[in-house]
């Protein structure tokens, strides 16, 4: 399997707007997830073993960032009709089993992934306050390995622009699966 890596830099564009359900058929908007000091949006799935192997650090990592004012959402952004695995049934079972207490939900159409210019699962995207976007980076470098003790790139990140509104000048890119692209 190749993986993919986001781009760098790109920095300062405000956060596109969305309306999403999850597997339930509940439906958010950005202002739902916003937080009052930060906002992180991320675009995972279930069958690949990048996010397979963070899923757990991710919860943590939203989990410690609730306090300190961040929002999160996380945005499956394949065509699961090719990818089954992604299915709404499966990322219900797959949010679940992780224990998501952000909302999964499903990017039907992709417009969302392409208006973020996502490429990658996972990929992560973190808003300031004022939703401009102050890092496009990965959650650690521990890539497809389980590895707790890694440095928490992510979380560092997203504290840095809750408590100055900066995210932190240098940001390595995240890794992951191609998005799976509907084909025409």
């Amino acid at each position: 399997m190749a993986a993919t890596t986001t781009p760098i830099g790109n920095l300062g564009w405000p956060a596109a707007d969305f309306r999403l359900a999850d597997a339930d058929g509940r439906v958010f908007t950005l202002a739902d997830v916003r937080g009052p000091a930060g906002t992180l949006v991320m675009f995972i799935c279930n069958h690949c073993p990048y996010v397979q192997a963070v899923a757990d650090r991710i919860v943590r990592d939203t989990r410690d960032l609730q306090p300190l004012g961040v929002g999160a959402i996380a945005v499956m952004p394949n065509d699961y009709r090719q990818y089954p695995d992604d299915a709404p049934a499966r990322m219900a079972a797959f949010a679940r089993t992780h224990g998501f207490a952000f909302p999964y939900v499903i990017d039907e159409s992709q417009d969302v992934a392409r208006a973020y210019d996502a490429v990658c699962t996972p990929d992560f995207f973190g808003f300031d306050a004022a939703l401009t976007l102050q890092y496009r980076g990965r959650l650690d470098d521990s890539g497809m390995r389980a590895n707790p003790g890694a440095r928490r790139e992510l979380f560092e990140a997203m504290r840095l622009i809750a408590t100055t509104g900066r995210g932190p000048a240098e940001q390595q890119p995240s890794i992951g699966c191609s998005i799976k692209w509907r084909v025409p």
